[in-house]
């Protein structure tokens, strides 16, 4: 097929699609968001089924201006969680290890094989978890020898990278798979240290299913994906993080369905980690502004579609918990 112009574009949407889009403004607005990566990723809610009903161009805009904002809202947070949590992790781990090398904490900590029966399939894959962790460190500090100072620091020196130093290579998922490796102990030992209530994580899994569920979010928004709809999850959220929170905060009906259930994770973590309830309560009034100026520029059937009407009475008792 022979690739459109920005004009047989713009003529699609209004033919096709019954979009009104004219004019030099709206094709540059068009220009900068990208057909594929604007019209094509807006155009549907959750579902690519589930088209959302435009009529004009400034519909989509403001779908796409609501994405927008709330990446950006969303963003230095996400970035301040994986950095305290990491943070925290290390210093128990350090603790508990008493040395900062990796193959002694690969030894004496990421052995939670030891939970299962020998040559039991969670035994099984336990282990090939924890040999695939071995070989992604390694590989990711091949990778970054000759491009990161520390490494090459390290090396150049005939010293093994320490610990500290792999966390601040290591993505947030493979964060989250050294954190499933570690033996209960361990795990139960950053699980309190960042505010879990140690009779409702009892394995200590609660930090690891938080890492994974927020990998996801963290992931999208720093590849500037589309997330106003959660379509950016890889898989189901565990839901004992769910019933967790709604048990702590009274809030009904967490799933992590909408993206009000991200705000609430990542307000509900800040708050566990101590942060100031001012930050907090300012990131939430971000989103509120952001809903606040969809409602009032697209139609009501579009709106409720992506603000579903329970998230005003989930951000009051969010509030209320803060």
């Amino acid at each position: 097929m022979e690739p459109k112009s920005i004009n047989a574009l713009m003529g699609v949407m209004r033919n096709d699609k019954g979009i009104s889009i004219n004019g030099s403004l709206q094709k540059k607005k068009l220009r900068y968001m990208g057909y594929f990566h604007g019209y094509k990723g807006y155009r549907y809610c959750n579902n690519p089924s589930l088209v959302l009903p435009y009529t004009n161009f400034n519909e989509l805009q403001s779908v796409y201006d609501f994405d927008m904002r709330i990446k950006a809202t969303m963003y230095p947070q996400i970035m301040f969680l994986e950095t305290a949590l990491k943070n925290y992790a290390l210093e128990e781990i350090l603790h508990l290890c008493n040395s900062d090398k990796f193959a002694d904490v690969y030894t004496q900590l990421l052995n939670d094989y030891h939970s299962y029966p020998v040559n039991s399939e969670l035994y099984k894959k336990a282990i090939r978890k924890r040999m695939d962790l071995r070989n992604k460190v390694y590989s990711i500090i091949s990778r970054d020898y000759g491009r990161n100072n520390i490494v090459n620091h390290y090396y150049d020196h005939d010293r093994q990278v320490p610990i500290w130093a792999i966390f601040e290579l290591i993505s947030l998922g493979e964060f989250g798979n050294m954190i499933a490796c570690l033996n209960s102990q361990a795990r139960t030992d950053i699980s309190r240290s960042v505010g879990i209530r140690t009779n409702a994580d009892s394995d200590g899994r609660m930090v690891q299913m938080i890492v994974f569920t927020l990998k996801d979010l963290r992931n999208a928004v720093a590849h500037n994906n589309t997330i106003f709809d959660t379509r950016f999850k890889t898989g189901r959220v565990n839901q004992r993080i769910a019933r967790y929170i709604e048990s702590e905060t009274n809030i009904r009906s967490v799933n992590f369905e909408t993206i009000v259930d991200y705000i609430i994770l990542i307000s509900f973590v800040m708050k566990s980690l101590d942060r100031n309830k001012t930050d907090i309560m300012a990131f939430i009034k971000q989103f509120e502004d952001a809903s606040e100026s969809l409602y009032h520029s697209v139609p009501v059937s579009i709106f409720n579609r992506i603000i579903h009407t329970d998230t005003r009475g989930k951000i009051a008792a969010l509030k209320n918990f803060l």
